[in-house]
């Protein structure tokens, strides 16, 4: 397998790729904020019946009010992170074989082999390698032939990485 193909000079392609990288990391907050929200809710719902309840209502806000606000950080820090990152729009390439998946960005230029792939998630836009637990770089599938995102799916799949169709 030899599949390459370029990146364009495109100022909103840096943006979806921190988009795509930040979900996978940011995801815990908005559950550990749901669930703040949820105990938090309920507990002033409670409040209300009991004797004490001006001395829980006065725990349970903070939870409710903590439990939004780290449900409110993924969406600030991805949209922090598309605006920053228009600047960075350089061209690149990617040139991938059986071996490994090499990414040219600018002047720059980097690889990861296949054999220290753990993972790959595949979203709507990209496909996320991970390397140990973290997401180490993105494949954009937009950007390929049909057939060579077909014969790269087939490959990953083969190995383990993406579950068969």
């Amino acid at each position: 397998m030899h599949i390459r193909f370029d990146v364009p000079a495109d100022p909103a392609y840096p943006g979806r790729v921190a988009d795509a990288l930040s979900r996978v990391r940011l995801r815990k907050y908005e559950l550990i904020g749901a669930v703040l929200a949820a105990v938090g809710a309920i507990g002033l719902a409670v409040s209300g019946g009991l004797a004490w309840g001006d001395k829980l209502s006065l725990l349970c806000m903070p939870l409710v009010v903590g439990g939004l606000l780290s449900m409110l950080y993924p969406p600030w820090v991805r949209w922090r992170a598309r605006r920053r990152s228009g600047r960075y729009a350089v061209e690149g390439a990617y040139d991938i074989t059986d071996d490994n998946i090499m990414m040219r960005s600018g002047s720059e230029s980097g690889g990861i082999a296949w054999d220290g792939v753990a993972r790959v998630k595949a979203t709507p836009e990209f496909w996320i390698v991970y390397v140990g637990r973290m997401p180490a770089t993105v494949i954009p599938r937009r950007l390929m032939s049909a057939e060579d995102a077909e014969t790269l799916r087939a490959y990953m799949a083969g190995r383990g990485l993406l579950p068969p169709r």
